[in-house]
């Protein structure tokens, strides 16, 4: 799943890219995933406008076009942006194909279905826009901020940190690195946290955050489509040593997600959730 990171290094790679770039061909291969939420033909309201600039919210990533539309996409799960030379060849998950003036292409595919593109001219239209809280690596989230909006979630803290509303760009696999890197277990009660463990909870949100960034932005280059996260330090390394203690990381799934962890540097129990005391 794209979260912030990637999605914020394939916003710096392509903003200079389609800058003042036409699209001069459109081909929509799969209607559900490619919506128009502008009213009329899809194709009709991409071909021959610019790009103005690409920008990222949470994690949408946004393709402004001139005369007030912008392309938004949702990656989901397993959708994925891929620009360059045009294949010979089409794909059979490919959603949306721009041809570019510059001789290049643009395309979305999804493996599952999961993600969307939608052209708007009105953010607020998209499913699960309006109510993203602020950019998890927004510099002017302060610790007051931070508490006062943990405060109004309940349950466990893994579950409030991929919550879009809480903070906008952690998925899954972000959510396991800030709470490896916060010391903190993954199904720990948000109650249960004192004011202390929040404080680290927000610098490591960042931290954390902003080194996948810089990491990405020398690795990926031109490969926006591909996923990098080798470098992560338990998510995807079940079975591994902790790179901290050496203990063997852990893997809990839940509804097809998994979470990873160290039992050791990461104490907690799971309770059965029907012997739970009531949730403060």
């Amino acid at each position: 799943m794209p979260e912030l990171p990637d999605l914020e290094v394939i916003r710096e790679f392509l903003g200079p890219r389609l800058a003042g770039v036409a699209i001069a061909l459109a081909e929509v291969r799969r209607p559900l995933v490619a919506r128009n939420l502008h009213g009329g033909e899809l194709v009709s309201h991409l071909v021959g406008r610019r790009f103005v600039s690409v920008g990222r919210r949470g994690k949408f990533l946004l393709l402004e076009l001139e005369g007030g539309l912008t392309l938004v996409i949702n990656p989901m799960l397993a959708g994925r942006i891929r620009y360059g030379e045009p294949l010979q060849r089409p794909r059979a998950r490919d959603a949306l194909v721009l041809g570019l003036t510059d001789g290049r292409e643009l395309r979305y595919y999804d493996a599952a279905d999961t993600g969307k593109v939608y052209l708007t001219s009105d953010l607020n239209q998209v499913p699960a826009f309006p109510g993203q809280g602020p950019e998890a690596i927004d510099p002017a989230l302060t610790f007051d901020a931070f508490r006062e909006r943990l405060s109004r979630h309940r349950g466990e803290i893994k579950g409030i940190l991929t919550n879009q509303s809480f903070v906008a760009g952690i998925g899954n696999a972000y959510a396991d690195e800030i709470l490896w890197s916060a010391h903190i277990y993954p199904f720990r009660r948000r109650a249960d946290l004192d004011d202390g463990e929040v404080a680290r909870l927000l610098a490591v949100m960042q931290s954390v955050l902003n080194e996948a960034i810089a990491i990405l932005r020398n690795r990926v280059g031109g490969a926006i489509d591909v996923e990098v996260r080798d470098f992560l330090s338990v998510h995807g390394k079940a079975g591994q040593p902790c790179p901290r203690c050496g203990s063997l990381i852990s893997e809990v799934k839940r509804q097809r997600a998994a979470t990873h962890f160290c039992r050791a540097c990461q104490p907690g129990l799971m309770i059965d959730r029907r012997n739970r005391p009531p949730i403060r």
